[in-house]
């Protein structure tokens, strides 16, 4: 079957009436757990799987999906509105979406993250249906070796998240891959960190450190500050209408990091957190004000909203062309595959042009679905900011408690998330950036485990991490990334 015959019953499939309905289950069940502080798409297509006995393989895979991107789509209205990232792909978005939400512009914010979604989201499926066989051929390309030098990249970016001080953003990420390193070493065993308790063995997981830095300071402060009458109850939403200014200061954004996203969703493991980080950082860095961002940049809004919508889309890529799951929620929908009898892998595309094809199809109505769907309720979600204060901050506490105690039902990483909360009202207090931290918790593991694998399989040969041509490229955009905005600072300097 030729490619033009996939897509055609591709859109067979998906503009079904069965099609178009758990389409639209999906995307609805999505967007309303991605608002939820904590709760992420991979306990609800768990929950799915046993739901889907019976059903077409097709069919039940387009819900999944719909609650996969779903989630990423709605996880930001609760990042921008009480800075408690529902899913940890819209960590980044909190970091601009949240400002301009304690400004009166509450509207505006998730108007401009529906957007940049819905374009990152539909860009990212074209792509996705014109390329995922080829792309699927750069995914497998991709070995230790590069991956160290795709985190590396992402490192050189730490700069860029300072508020200022360059040295406090280094302290905190240092402190940040100290804490990956938490946990039983993968490779010999050996217990890290770990103070001789068991509850540490498999280490943080990662909301829980987004939700103590983001939302539980954000509740300490709230408290501690509570007479503050520069803190007053926002009651004004703003408006939701975007003038021609704020579209095309946001089409370059859109533009980049679609593509950007996507590819980064491509390759094995980075997903749409990575991809949101360095959509955020990659703008800052070109941006021709770029003490802008962090203080309700409508850019630094953009550009994560779209890079990591983009990136769900091109997860799919590993995940059906070569079997590889990329995230812990495409780790679930592989297993749903196998449950399903379909076997992902290369000869997908021939053996089931139904489910490949079908899933990629299914999400232009899913986009639009959610579009339809999230524009016209801005105006009673952003509501929430009219609730009184000590009503807010307890449904903020409660949502993030029941977020971190349903990813592994422990009551020690309660502590831990009260722990990490503390720590970030400090660390605002004291003028030090959480954003260093994330992304080092985030990378620091990822770049231990790549730097292993390349040592072992080249016999401890150093050089073997820059033996190939997307190694050294990747280093060389990294020195670039780094030099250039010290260049453009002197030339400033010297200007003024």
């Amino acid at each position: 079957m030729g490619a033009m015959e996939g897509i055609a019953q591709g859109f067979q499939v998906a503009f079904s009436l069965q099609g178009i309905l758990f389409v639209l289950i999906g995307v609805i069940a999505g967007t309303l757990i991605g608002m939820m502080p904590g709760l992420g798409p991979i306990s609800a297509i768990a929950i799915m799987i046993p739901v889907t006995y019976g059903m077409e393989a097709s069919v039940a895979l387009i819900m999944m999906a719909g609650v996969y991107y779903g989630a990423v789509f709605g996880g930001s209205t609760s990042s921008i509105l009480l800075n408690a990232p529902g899913i940890s792909g819209t960590v980044a978005s909190s970091f601009d979406g949240y400002p301009m939400a304690q400004r009166g512009e509450a509207g505006k914010a998730l108007a401009i993250a529906a957007i940049s979604s819905f374009v990152g989201g539909t860009v990212s499926v074209v792509l996705l249906m014109l390329f995922a066989p080829m792309l699927s051929q750069v995914a497998v390309s991709f070995g230790p070796a590069q991956y160290f030098a795709l985190m590396f990249l992402g490192l050189t970016a730490i700069s860029s998240l300072s508020d200022g001080s360059t040295t406090k953003a280094l302290i905190t990420a240092t402190i940040g891959f100290m804490t990956a390193t938490i946990g039983l070493d993968s490779q010999t065993g050996t217990s890290r960190f770990t103070f001789n308790n068991p509850n540490l063995m498999e280490g943080i997981d990662f909301l829980v450190i987004a939700l103590g830095l983001f939302a539980i300071a954000e509740v300490c402060f709230l408290i501690i500050k509570r007479k503050d009458t520069s803190l007053s109850d926002q009651g004004d939403i703003g408006s939701l209408r975007l003038s021609k200014e704020d579209f095309k200061e946001m089409r370059g954004p859109m533009t980049r990091q679609s593509f950007l996203g996507f590819l980064l969703g491509v390759l094995p493991g980075a997903g749409a957190t990575i991809a949101s980080f360095i959509g955020y950082i990659s703008e800052k860095r070109i941006a021709k004000n770029p003490e802008k961002f962090g203080k309700g940049s409508i850019k630094g809004l953009a550009a994560p909203e779209t890079a990591n919508n983009a990136a769900t889309s091109g997860a799919f890529v590993p995940l059906l062309s070569l079997g590889i799951p990329g995230s812990g929620t495409t780790a679930v929908m592989l297993g749903a595959l196998l449950v399903l009898g379909i076997q992902p892998g290369p000869l997908l595309v021939q053996e089931s042009p139904d489910v490949f094809w079908g899933i990629i199809a299914s999400m232009y109505i899913g986009n639009i679905f959610l579009l339809i769907l999230n524009l016209p309720l801005i105006p009673y979600i952003a509501k929430i900011l009219k609730i009184s204060r000590p009503l807010l901050i307890s449904l903020v506490i409660i949502f993030s408690l029941i977020g971190v105690y349903s990813i592994s039902f422990n009551t020690f990483d309660l502590y831990v998330l009260l722990f990490f909360g503390v720590v970030g009202y400090f660390m605002r207090i004291l003028n030090f950036p959480a954003a260093p931290f994330i992304l080092a918790f985030i990378l620091g593991g990822m770049m231990e485990q790549s730097l292993r694998q390349a040592l072992t399989a080249s016999g401890g040969n150093v050089m073997a991490l820059i033996s190939d041509p997307v190694s050294i490229s990747l280093y060389v955009v990294s020195a670039l990334s780094f030099i250039v905005p010290l260049i453009r600072t002197r030339k400033n300097k010297s200007a003024a």
